[in-house]
């Protein structure tokens, strides 16, 4: 009896669900009656998931370098996913804060931690070869990093370190993303400009990064929390939470591309070039960039020494 009342409620509710829809209950029921069932390779969209990997060459290790990047790629929209709920969130309340800063640093360590399949996962040999058929194409062209860097914090924090003194949330929107710090990294070696890397990026890419630059202007996480009460600013856990952060997206992430770039790109007394003609030995090292997404949590000499024991670690590792 109590089953029947049960169901009773629950058909009441699917009407009240769907009276406002243009169809009555019944014809929702008789869908569902048709529909099949659902399965695991649909609902993930499995094979189709799988025919993406397209070599450009005949060798194996090609499949890994676009496997990986295809991964990283689905990290990158998880921790977007989170970066959005938080700046949308209009309750500033401090455990949803944390929370959602706490997932953002989970999809990080799993980044951070699965790199070791670049470093280690490839023969260096073939990487060397098929990575001339992929010519201009490059990991810096990846927008939802980008993308990951705005929602973090002010465009004025992202200038280039040699200008950002300069600069301020006074500046407009366009003239700090001219001199964002990403672009002094896909300047060609030898001549100074552009790369056909940064030239190709801008312009499939410069018209959505600004229109999301202007949304987030007052809204970014950096200046939602700059918006808390006191109080809430100075809660352990959530400063902790944004310097792992901080630390994961501007030191643990570029760190572990410098451990893939001296591994595949690396020779005596010289650097090849990375695809692109990336500057990657002055482009990834923290301490060079200096990005940091929250810098009122940190000290005068944190900020003076931002990467600099991982970098002397990674260029000097006997010390």
């Amino acid at each position: 009896m109590e089953e029947n009342e049960r169901i009773k409620s629950q058909i009441e509710k699917l009407g009240d669900k769907y009276k406002d829809s243009g169809q009555d209950l019944s014809s929702y029921l008789d869908g569902l009656l048709y529909q099949r069932y659902l399965t695991y390779w649909d609902y993930i969209h499995l094979d189709t998931l799988l025919s993406l990997q397209v070599p450009r060459t005949h060798f194996p290790d090609e499949e890994i370098f676009i496997m990986y990047h295809q991964i990283t790629e689905l990290y990158f929209k998880l921790i977007l996913h989170e970066q959005k709920q938080l700046v949308d969130d209009k309750s500033q309340k401090l455990e949803f804060f944390i929370e959602k800063v706490r997932r953002i640093n989970s999809y990080y360590t799993a980044l951070v931690s699965s790199f070791g399949i670049m470093i280690k996962g490839m023969e260096r040999e073939q990487f060397l070869q098929y990575r001339m058929a992929l010519l201009p194409a490059s990991g810096f062209q990846s927008a939802q990093y980008r993308m990951i860097e705005i929602y973090a914090t002010g465009m004025e924090y992202l200038v280039h370190h040699t200008k950002r003194d300069s600069f301020s949330s006074e500046n407009t929107i366009e003239e700090l993303y001219e001199n964002i710090y990403w672009k002094k990294g896909a300047t060609d070696v030898t001549t100074g400009e552009k790369t056909l890397t940064l030239k190709q990026f801008e312009y499939r890419y410069t018209p959505r990064l600004m229109r999301i630059a202007r949304q987030l202007e007052e809204t970014n996480i950096y200046k939602k929390y700059l918006d808390l009460p006191k109080i809430h600013k100075e809660n352990e856990n959530l400063i902790k939470a944004l310097k792992a952060m901080d630390l994961n997206a501007n030191v643990n992430w570029p760190l572990m591309h410098m451990g893939s770039a001296h591994r595949y790109l690396s020779k005596e007394g010289s650097s090849i070039e990375a695809t692109g003609g990336t500057n990657w030995k002055e482009y990834l090292p923290p301490s060079f960039q200096k990005v940091i997404f929250f810098p009122e949590i940190y000290s005068k000499q944190e900020l003076n020494d931002w990467g600099k024991q991982w970098v002397d670690h990674m260029f000097n590792p006997e010390k």
